[in-house]
């Protein structure tokens, strides 16, 4: 899922490194730095602090074949969900990948277990126990992980990074001394320390949050980080050199000129083009949702007003209805695709129908996905 998906599945997320996995459960999340096709750039690291799950973090195409395999390992032999992290540039990027025998392994046999699977109260407490334990033990593990490893040369400079990040300084920066954190929760503590202590001066590489910079500070450490690399959009080796450039004592890169910009817009002949038309000639007040859709929004149709989340349109809609006068609220409608309606809009029609609302929900029906896979749908 993408890394508002996580935020849709954070109670049985949760709730998941409670209870466990007797196989192996890997929650492969991608965070979209930049906002590339998203509603926000949240860093979906915190999800695996807050859970108390472990995460992993792929450099590149083979190492997310390669960490998905290690992942489901981790998951079985801590009995845990382990968090696999991608980002839009590792998504959308190809790299050489070496294939591995495929190893099958026999279905275990169901056997009930009331004290780790049913989360009462009298069980949840246990298993809370449990969890803490658990986190000492990975982060035992996140010392020795072979992954999470030192590249010495010039140790004049250190940089710690993780991620896609790794790749970008590798190619500003090929001589100086690098720990590549593969595992960034639970943190490697003492490995962390080893590497400050060995080099002259530590500067954290990073896409979007602190995280891993606000890790080392903890450790009493005094790491360069966001007041060189942005906390804003996505990296790539051009963000990364010139934000390094203050410090390391380069010359000023040039600026190039970049393509103008395109906006996207809806497909010809796309059936939305009618609806939203009649939308801005009624001068409605279009309460939209996420889908190819929401260039709605966009000029030259200009007819929507809102869009949040999933779901968001429909709840929205009848929120405005309740606080408006009553020329007002006959203007307001409700616009949301058919996938998105059977992902998370049935509940706040449920809810505005369940408490006698009214208004318009205008469901568009193309009888697909179109924006994220064309996957089929009820």
């Amino acid at each position: 899922m993408k890394h508002v998906g996580l935020n849709v599945a954070a109670d049985p997320f949760f709730s998941a490194s409670y209870i466990g996995a007797t196989g192996g459960l890997v929650i492969v999340s991608a965070d979209d730095p930049g906002c590339h096709s998203s509603q926000n750039e949240q860093d979906n690291r915190h999800y695996a602090r807050a859970a108390k799950v472990p995460i992993l973090e792929p450099s590149d195409s083979e190492e997310a074949r390669r960490f998905t395999r290690i992942a489901f390992e981790m998951s079985e032999r801590f009995d845990t969900p382990v968090l696999l992290r991608l980002t839009t540039r590792i998504s959308h990027s190809r790299s050489v990948v070496i294939l591995k025998e495929r190893v099958e392994h026999p279905i275990p046999r169901y056997e009930k277990g009331f004290a780790k699977r049913v989360l009462l109260p009298m069980n949840a407490r246990r298993r809370h126990r449990f969890v803490e334990e658990r986190t000492a033990r990975l982060q035992e593990f996140s010392e020795s992980f072979d992954e999470n490893r030192i590249e010495f040369q010039d140790k004049g400079i250190g940089v710690i990074t993780d991620s896609v990040a790794y790749q970008y300084v590798k190619e500003v920066l090929p001589e100086a001394s690098i720990l590549k954190l593969a595992m960034v929760w639970p943190f490697p503590d003492e490995k962390v320390k080893r590497f400050a202590g060995s080099v002259g001066r530590v500067v954290v590489v990073e896409e979007n949050d602190p995280f891993i910079e606000n890790e080392v500070r903890r450790l009493h450490l005094s790491p360069e980080g966001k007041e060189k690399i942005p906390i804003l959009g996505e990296l790539n080796p051009t963000v990364v050199a010139d934000g390094l450039k203050i410090g390391f004592g380069e010359e000023d890169s040039p600026v190039v000129e970049g393509l103008p910009p395109r906006p996207p817009v809806m497909c010809p002949g796309c059936p939305h083009l009618g609806v939203f038309n009649i939308i801005k000639k009624l001068r409605l007040i279009a309460h939209g949702d996420i889908g190819c859709y929401t260039l709605g929004a966009l000029l030259p149709l200009n007819a929507m007003d809102t869009c949040v989340d999933m779901g968001a349109s429909v709840g929205t809609a009848y929120g405005m209805q309740l606080v408006s006068d009553k020329k007002t609220r006959k203007r307001v409608v409700a616009v949301i695709g058919d996938s998105t309606f059977f992902h998370s809009g049935i509940t706040p029609l449920l809810n505005t129908y369940y408490n006698s609302g009214t208004g318009t929900v205008l469901i568009l029906d193309n009888r697909t996905t179109a924006m994220t896979g064309h996957q089929g749908h009820p």
